[in-house]
């Protein structure tokens, strides 16, 4: 990933420094200030103080002299979160604990009298086991589907593979 100055040294040092600089290249700076932040490398009202200076900058030269006393390597901002990834887990929950629970009440045989302790035990280990296994294929064939691109195998040629006869 290459941040802000790195367009500079690329041209050279001639007067690459006089680029004009992007709002994305600006957000990029105001990224490497919230690490460095959160590492301790800055304080709150400097951090402030190099965002609006950030903002206020023009070109690349600029921008690089509001991180020019922080360490590069340390302060790559991380890939982003998956936004997704609190639904995903709240949907392993339903389907692991919550789901089996309630599939095993409504598939209770209603008998003369309620069911006993041992019934209920033996019909949610079996429904649990049941949803684990279909779980556990449901990700393999996922995985699998993710490593071939979502392309099915390729099939051979017609005839491919096979022998000819001799001809007599």
């Amino acid at each position: 990933m290459t941040g802000p100055g790195d367009e500079l040294a690329a041209a050279g040092g001639q007067g690459g420094g006089d680029l004009r600089a992007s709002h994305a290249d600006r957000e990029q700076v105001v990224e490497t200030l919230k690490v460095a932040f959160v590492q301790g490398r800055l304080t709150g009202d400097e951090l402030v103080a190099r965002t609006g200076q950030v903002y206020a900058s023009r070109t690349y030269t600029e921008l690089a002299e509001v991180t020019a006393d922080i360490p590069a390597d340390l302060t790559r901002a991380r890939p982003p979160r998956d936004p997704w990834r609190a639904t995903k887990v709240s949907w392993l929950v339903v389907y692991a604990l919550i789901l089996p629970g309630l599939v095993t009440l409504a598939a209770l045989p209603g008998g003369p009298g309620p069911p006993t302790g041992t019934e209920v035990v033996t019909w949610f280990a079996v429904v649990y086991a049941a949803f684990w296994i279909l779980g556990i294929s449901v990700r393999i064939a996922s995985r699998r589907a993710k490593r071939s691109g979502g392309r099915p195998p390729q099939r051979s040629a017609p005839g491919a593979g096979r022998e000819s006869a001799p001809a007599s």
